[in-house]
């Protein structure tokens, strides 16, 4: 099976990156100059207001809009500022996570679980206090970024994790010898007392030297970090992730990318450069496109990017699996369609589901979703065959970056699953609200809006100065109004002495409604609610 990284970075506002696998688009990657990225950055914050009701504070880290940094992403070195004794809140920790590993988890008041022991948050903080965070996640909507100030640092192999205080290995890495003999050379290099390793996925079977060169790297990155941390005052940039091209090259590129494709020069000279520092070995992958044919047209991906942002998706042998995102969730539909195959019910579903499964895992890491995630497959009845549902789920999502957990499915053929959310989507990152609809994805009809219109004209004649009405609406609107509602508007003249204008225009939006009043004097007449 080939899999390629195609970069496609011709032009300065947007570069793509996917990853294609035997001619299948597996992965896409897209990023605007236009839009702002903090994710992975680190900056010296200051606390600009308390909110101890939900127990976080608000910080000023430089970029126009606050941060929001929960109790549950604060250090537990932060809690000497509120006179509570780190080492022990940290021991009272590790106890509370030993006792919910042993299952003895206490449920709280509210049905939840015992949370973690920690002081409140504003005997932690006050306003005016620095704060090192890192962004986790990005604004959504009017929300702002997310901050942690557990910070991390990645490498090639290696995290860097200073809050952590101690070595060890990502949970993607199974082999239990392979955990041992990773640990056991991070042990033998003596990383220095009180910064804390974690061993990548990317990792697993890297030599001692690999290990001991990212190691030196991320040493050398956090003495600079800690210099400009204590020198420069909040708010400030302290340290930026590398730009899209650098930062998935070092994420994603491992022994099995065969090649890796980029239609930009200066680009290609740059990730070439990275590579030899970094990943001497995969040098030799590394390639200019020199096509007469645009680079994703070249590979066939244009339209299959273009179709990523379709609501429904059809399944290979048929089926297909509809795609609804809302503010709280994704919902995911599976539907049976034309899909049919000589056998039982029951057997046609699960083939069915199975299908469905690998599509929605490839579909998540396509659209970039996140949050609360809902897939409605088709009911089966077999114990065996949801349990391999389930299986089938889980397998499918295991090669996505971002952590999933998924749930057993209920008895209603449900499985409730979440993706880690750090942007937008692609779909909200590419695309804007319709200002005709306002993401309704429907506009009121003619008859509708005339009755809109018929109510503000009733509100327009029991005004005492109002001598004069003049409604802007769309085209169609105006049409019906003076057509079938034409009795209406004649009786709402006379009874009120108002003299009525129905204007209509195609340029204006289907629910656009303007209504303008005035007086004998021809001066405006506001009506009491907003037109």
């Amino acid at each position: 099976m080939k899999k390629e990284m195609l970069i496609n970075a011709s032009q300065d506002e947007e570069c793509r990156i996917a990853i294609v696998e035997s001619g299948r688009l597996e992965e896409l990657y897209v990023e605007r100059a236009s839009q702002d990225n903090y994710v992975g950055n680190i900056y010296k914050g200051k606390v600009v207001n308390l909110e101890p009701s939900i127990q976080a504070v608000f910080v000023d880290f430089g970029v126009g809009r606050n941060g929001f940094l929960h109790i549950s992403d604060v250090e537990p070195r932060y809690f000497k500022q509120g006179g509570y004794d780190p080492d022990e809140m940290r021991r009272a920790e590790e106890k509370a996570a030993q006792n919910d590993n042993n299952g003895r988890r206490r449920q709280s008041s509210h049905g939840g679980f015992r949370p973690r022991v920690k002081p409140p948050i504003q005997e932690i903080f006050h306003r005016g206090d620095e704060v090192l965070v890192q962004v986790i996640k990005e604004g959504i909507g009017n929300k702002g970024p997310t901050l942690s100030t557990y910070i991390s640092i990645p490498g090639r192999f290696l995290v860097l994790m200073p809050a952590l205080g101690r070595v060890g290995v990502s949970r993607k890495i199974e082999d239990e010898d392979e955990r041992r003999r990773l640990k056991d050379i991070l042990y033998e290099l003596k990383p220095p007392k009180g910064l804390g390793f974690i061993v990548r996925t990317a990792g697993a079977g890297r030599s001692r030297r690999e290990l001991s060169r990212d190691l030196a790297y991320l040493l050398r990155l956090w003495k600079v970090i800690v210099r400009r941390v204590q020198k420069q005052a909040a708010p400030v940039d302290i340290y930026e992730e590398s730009d899209m091209i650098i930062r998935t090259i070092r994420d994603i590129v491992t022994a099995d990318i065969d090649s890796i494709l980029i239609d930009q020069e200066s680009s290609f000279k740059r990730a070439k450069e990275f590579l030899k520092l970094v990943m001497p070995r995969q040098v030799g992958k590394l390639q200019l496109y020199r096509g007469k044919d645009p680079l994703f047209h070249h590979y066939k991906l244009e339209q299959e990017i273009a179709s990523i942002h379709c609501r429904e998706v059809p399944l290979p042998e048929g089926g297909s699996i509809v795609i609804d995102q809302t503010e709280a969730l994704v919902a995911i539909d599976v539907n049976s369609g034309s899909y049919r195959i000589d056998e039982s019910a029951e057997e046609a579903a699960y083939r069915l589901n199975l299908a469905a499964a690998r599509e929605i895992s490839r579909q998540l890491r396509l659209r970039d979703l996140g949050g609360v995630i809902v897939n409605d497959f088709i009911d089966m009845r077999r114990e065996k065959n949801r349990r391999g549902l389930e299986r089938a789920l889980r397998d499918s999502m295991k090669r996505d970056r971002a952590r999933t957990k998924i749930l057993r499915i209920s008895p209603f053929g449900l499985i409730e699953m979440t993706r880690q959310r750090i942007k937008p989507g692609l779909k909200r990152s590419l695309y804007q609200e319709c200002p005709c609809c306002v993401g309704r994805g429907m506009v009121k009809t003619e008859e509708s809006m005339a009755l809109d219109v018929i109510r503000m004209l009733l509100l327009a004649s029991q005004q005492p100065r109002c001598k004069s009405v003049t409604v802007r609406v769309n085209e169609k609107v105006a049409s019906f109004l003076n057509n079938q509602k034409r009795r209406e508007l004649s009786e709402l003249e006379g009874e009120g002495k108002l003299d009525i204008r129905i204007l209509g225009s195609e340029t204006v939006f289907p629910e656009h409604l303007e209504v303008d009043c005035r007086d004998e004097k021809e001066n405006e007449v506001r009506l009491p609610i907003k037109s």
